[in-house]
């Protein structure tokens, strides 16, 4: 799928987990945003919870590390701060902050972020009853925050993209839309199976 998007013309691919991440930088020399999900209770941290996670992101060839930045404690109570520090000093790789509202999008810069994605918009308690894409929130981040910001989560159309973009994305990422076959699978099923 990552090769499918980059050989119609995605400039870049955001991938999760090491070997799948090894997998596609075997194959290209395309821009990866890496993370690595992991679930460690009790803290609701999943984006690159953790150094280590965030080194073997690095190891297996991502160009930047995503990592969740909203201000929920981490595991390990390792700070944002601390973490992105980290990965820019001892892996040497730009840090992508995935967050949910403004207010930690600019706690990330001031952290050190070097760009800013609306990724976890809809996905934590602050935010769960809005749904994804956060377009007053790009909008927000745009005008609030100096780095480049790239709008992620719900992006379900074309349409949508270009809306990011005319909101002043610097880059949006596809996900579910692109690689949700299940899915689609299911849309198609249920289209076909009503009375």
């Amino acid at each position: 799928m990552a090769m499918a998007a980059l050989n119609q013309g995605a400039v870049g691919v955001r991938i999760d987990s090491p070997g799948h991440i090894q997998a596609v930088r075997d194959r290209t020399d395309r821009p990866i945003i890496g993370l690595w999900k992991q679930v460690i209770p009790p803290s609701a941290v999943y984006i690159t919870p953790q150094f280590h996670h965030a080194a073997a992101v690095a190891q297996a060839g991502s160009d930047i590390i995503a990592v969740d930045a909203t201000q929920r404690s981490r595991p390990g109570g390792e700070t944002l701060g601390g973490l992105i520090e980290r990965i820019h000093g001892e892996l040497g790789k730009p840090v992508m902050a995935d967050v949910d509202t403004l207010d930690n999008a600019l706690r990330a810069v001031e952290a050190g972020a070097d760009c800013l994605g609306t990724t976890l918009f809809g996905y934590t308690e602050a935010t769960q009853r809005k749904p994804p894409p956060g377009f007053a929130l790009l909008q927000a981040m745009v005008e609030h925050c100096p780095v480049p910001v790239i709008c992620e989560g719900g992006i379900g159309s074309p349409a949508q993209a270009h809306q990011a973009l005319d909101l002043g994305a610097y880059a949006v990422v596809v996900g579910t839309a692109i690689t949700g076959i299940d899915s689609l699978v299911q849309g198609y099923l249920n289209a076909i199976q009503q009375p």
